[in-house]
């Protein structure tokens, strides 16, 4: 490719929500990077991640006014797909139709998790992103935590080196529940707690399990089995909670998703190995905030992880009061008490190196280390998931039956 590496890249937003702005914050932290533009339905929105945008060194930002006009500015060269689950693959369709009709200069796209609500969409967003030649991002940030990173170099160079590779991780994700109502919409998700933490968890956990400079592909997913439930949400208090939030647009008394999953997904490395990954996630969990916990076991080490064990905690009395906020870690539940605090979440949570790490991969013609391909494996592997939870059974991989599956809570009502 010629023209590379460019000096700076600019940066077009599609969506201004929560991980929109979560993503602006992290930018902070990455070099030769400006966000140029944005785009999304609500114009309040995106005067908001513009005028953050500023604040924040990352601009001059412009707010447009269409996706084609995003796509087709002359100040964007790449861009951030971080709307809607059930919008992304319509925003993949716009930008192969600007970018092939030769209307846009756009070179590269990142896409946040997950790539696609089913198969048959992520294999989509997969064709038209090479169809275009457009380099790209898959944006699993828990890849990126700097824990993750330092642990596996760790374990990799000091013990697996001398006793053997790892065969088991195990990841957990768990928090009270999503910030927005489509999160909660079957349809619009492309399922519950699985589709929207589990991606993260099967991916980090595969990640781990990866030998260093080894293709991710090297690990073959073997069989799934899953199991998924409703804990919490659809108890009658709780459903009238959601409403109440919500509207009607969430109604977990007739149309829920489920609030808890666990996954067990058998693999097998290149020697013939078995490796295990073992994935828990839920929106029923009720502690300080959101918990992350990981680990990677082997023959004669371990490594674990958990978000909320932090260095700094802050105790308030019952006479400290003050309005909710999420100011100490994302989905706080409590204002008072010991609780602990992450002060760089955006660089904890993986957030800050994974931009640096996409800016600097599309600033240079460099393929990331995640792209849509390992987007469209997790897909692969979260379908397996949902549908051995559907039939109480094991599923075998390959499984071709999968390619057309839509999970039980995203289908249709009749």
């Amino acid at each position: 490719m010629t023209g590379f590496p460019r000096e700076r890249l600019r940066v077009g937003f599609v969506g201004t929500g929560f991980i929109a702005e979560f993503h602006l914050r992290a930018m902070i932290g990455v070099r030769n990077v400006d966000v140029t533009g944005v785009y999304s339905r609500s114009a309040a929105n995106r005067e908001r991640i513009c005028r953050l945008a500023g604040e924040l060194g990352l601009g001059p930002c412009r707010s447009h006014e269409s996706l084609e006009e995003l796509v087709q500015a002359d100040d964007v060269d790449a861009i951030w797909i971080l709307s809607p689950n059930d919008t992304r693959l319509g925003v993949m369709q716009v930008i192969h139709g600007e970018v092939t009709a030769g209307r846009s200069k756009v070179f590269a796209v990142a896409c946040e998790k997950p790539l696609a609500r089913t198969i048959g969409e992520a294999r989509e967003m997969l064709r038209l992103a090479e169809d275009a030649r457009l380099n790209h991002g898959y944006l699993e940030n828990q890849v990126f935590c700097t824990p993750v990173i330092r642990g596996k170099e760790i374990i990799w160079r000091r013990a697996a080196s001398t006793t053997g590779r790892p065969y088991l991780a195990r990841a957990a994700e768990e928090h009270s529940g999503p910030h927005e109502p489509w999160f909660w919409q079957g349809d619009r998700q492309g399922g519950g707690v699985l589709s929207d933490m589990m991606c993260h968890s099967v991916e980090v956990a595969r990640h781990l399990l990866t030998a260093p400079d080894a293709p991710r592909n090297s690990l073959r997913v073997k069989s799934v089995n899953g199991t998924v439930a409703n804990l919490k949400w659809t108890r009658p208090h709780y459903a009238d909670q959601l409403r109440q939030r919500f509207g009607n647009e969430v109604d977990y008394g007739n149309r829920p998703s489920e609030d808890f999953a666990r996954g067990n997904i058998l693999l097998e490395d290149e020697e013939g190995n078995e490796l295990v990954i073992e994935a828990t996630t839920s929106w029923a969990y009720v502690g300080a905030g959101l918990r992350i916990q990981l680990e990677l076991l082997g023959p004669e080490y371990a490594m674990e992880f958990n978000s909320l064990n932090t260095g700094l905690k802050i105790f308030m009395s019952r006479a400290v009061t003050g309005a909710e906020g999420e100011d100490l870690v994302e989905k706080q539940n409590a204002e008072q008490g010991l609780m602990p605090v992450l002060d760089d979440e955006a660089g904890v949570y993986g957030y800050t190196d994974e931009n640096r790490h996409m800016v600097e991969c599309f600033r240079t013609a460099r393929r990331p280390l995640e792209n849509f391909e390992d987007g469209v494996a997790v897909v692969e592997m979260l379908m397996g998931l949902y549908r051995s939870a559907e039939i109480g059974q094991t599923v075998t991989f390959p499984a071709p039956e999968l390619d057309d599956y839509v999970p039980l809570v995203a289908r249709p009502r009749r």
